[in-house]
């Protein structure tokens, strides 16, 4: 990678404002990158469903993961007007193009799970 900026603390400015910091804006937090994954897994996926297969996710950390996540035009939301409500949730095309980081993330954890320092 090739280092543009001239000094150590133009430098530093430079990674907060960098690629990899927009990016991981977008799929930091401790649920993100799980829900994009299961939308990709099961394609389109209903609220409920996705707190049973994120178990242990609170109601509201749920609501705003996906809140900005959709804001982020990672994933789309559909409501269908009728009682109760149903609201599905799945990948926008924006957010399939994340799938081939996770896909290789998901292999750096296969190969380095056992692995650990003492």
């Amino acid at each position: 990678m090739q280092n543009t900026c001239p000094t150590q603390l133009s430098h530093d400015l430079c990674l907060k404002d960098s690629p990899f910091a927009y990016t991981l804006s977008l799929i930091a937090g401790k649920y993100k990158m799980s829900i994009l994954y299961c939308l990709f897994r099961f394609e389109v996926v209903r609220y409920n469903e996705m707190k049973r297969y994120l178990q242990g996710v609170s109601f509201k950390t749920l609501t705003n993961a996906l809140k900005e996540l959709e804001r982020d035009k990672l994933i789309e939301r559909k409501e269908y007007p009728q009682i109760p409500p149903k609201v599905e949730y799945r990948l926008s095309a924006r957010g399939e193009t994340l799938i081939p980081i996770l896909d290789s993330m998901c292999e750096w954890g296969k190969k380095n799970r056992e692995i650990r320092s003492i």
